[in-house]
């Protein structure tokens, strides 16, 4: 064949009036720019991964792993699109390749924020150890899934609306619907949001010992609506969420020390040395104890029948019975320097005055310092 007859073919018309040659150099065009965009694409994958250095974390890590999973169909599908917008095409295809390029756009802006969303995820699960953990593992889920959904319901609402359809009435009726539906399940979606909360801002874990009003106990399980709580007197305590997340929350996991406060009375017949080596026998005490540390021991005021002490100090191991078992320790030792030091607990008293009696009978006007059971 001579070039005479290859030019010929090359202006022979194929259809739509374009020629061969048009043709050959729309698909020529095509396959360049996919393997140009396939070519760019490893590029940015390599560059990003060389900037997070080969790891697992960082922004540049992410970008990565998003950046690998462009869809290969996509690309052909703009290097198709490319090579069509050099023919000259009816003005009505020209309209649809312009709809196709979105489309093209939009579904690869979907595919990589389902990847972002599912990576993110994932990393937060390996980070707060979510393996084993149902809860946060639970709630992980349903963020990933509520994200999801919303990526993808806002892909589809914008490429119907780039086909000309009127959207505005059906986003209208999802909202109406959309409140419908939140008011019937307020409960649940209320708990629902209060679990990936406790997820999130982790107030507490399983494993954990904690206070909620007049609970007390170790945490179980944190479901989706539910927490479950073992009790100290033994049984399980099943509270809301919602209702959980309202009241304050002791969480004693941290606790590192235990802060005592304690005071007790002494006769008020005891005299000033007396009371004053009361507190340095108080401090002597708490420092022969190894696993306490004494803060202060103070002759506080005057009661109403006693002089009051306060006594502080810090016990090192924050387990309840380690400081019970001290308690009683000093609470022992502090009896004995008593007794040595000649003094006595104090014991209330009251005084009872009596009406003076009717003439003509006999009896004591009054009754003092008489000893009675507190606030006869």
């Amino acid at each position: 064949m001579d070039f005479a007859s290859v030019s010929a073919w090359l202006e022979t018309e194929w259809f739509w009036g374009m020629s061969a040659a048009e043709v050959l150099a729309a698909a020529a065009t095509a396959m360049g720019i996919y393997l140009a965009l396939t070519l760019l694409l490893r590029w940015a994958v390599a560059h990003a991964d060389r900037k997070s250095g080969g790891g697992d974390a960082g922004a540049a890590s992410l970008l990565a792993q998003v950046l690998a999973g462009t869809s290969r169909l996509l690309i052909l599908l703009a290097a198709l699109l490319v090579g069509t917008g050099m023919l000259d095409l009816p003005g009505r295809w020209h309209d649809r390749v312009s709809q196709l390029w979105f489309l093209a756009v939009a579904v690869q802006l979907g595919l990589w924020g389902t990847r972002a969303i599912s990576l993110g995820v994932e990393r937060y699960r390996r980070h707060h150890g979510a393996a084993g953990t149902g809860q946060i593992s639970a709630s992980a889920t349903l963020m990933s899934w509520g994200l999801r959904t919303l990526v993808w319901a806002t892909v589809l609402l914008a490429i119907l609306s780039n086909l000309g359809v009127n959207i505005t009435a059906f986003v209208a009726s999802l909202g109406v619907g959309g409140i419908a539906v939140a008011l019937a399940v307020q409960s649940v979606l209320g708990d629902l949001f209060a679990s990936m909360a406790i997820a999130v801002d982790k107030p507490f874990e399983v494993g954990d010992f904690i206070v909620v009003g007049p609970i007390a106990g170790t945490v179980q399980q944190v479901g989706v609506k539910t927490t479950r709580i073992r009790a100290l007197s033994g049984e399980q305590v099943v509270m809301s969420n919602t209702e959980l997340l309202k009241q304050t929350i002791n969480n004693y996991r941290h606790m590192r020390e235990r802060r005592i406060v304690f005071g007790f009375g002494v006769a008020q017949d005891t005299s000033p040395a007396q009371a004053q080596a009361l507190a340095q026998a108080v401090r002597d005490i708490i420092e022969a104890e190894p696993q306490l540390r004494f803060d202060r021991a103070h002759f506080k005021g005057f009661g109403a029948s006693s002089l009051d002490y306060e006594v502080v100090y810090i016990v090192k191991d924050p387990g309840y019975n380690l400081y019970m078992d001290l308690q009683q320790r000093i609470n022992l030792a502090l009896l004995g320097r008593l007794q040595a030091l000649g003094m006595r607990l104090a014991v209330p008293v009251s005084r009872v005055q009596l009406a003076d009696p009717p003439a003509g009978q006999e009896g004591p006007s009054s009754v003092a310092g008489m000893p009675t059971p507190q606030n006869a």
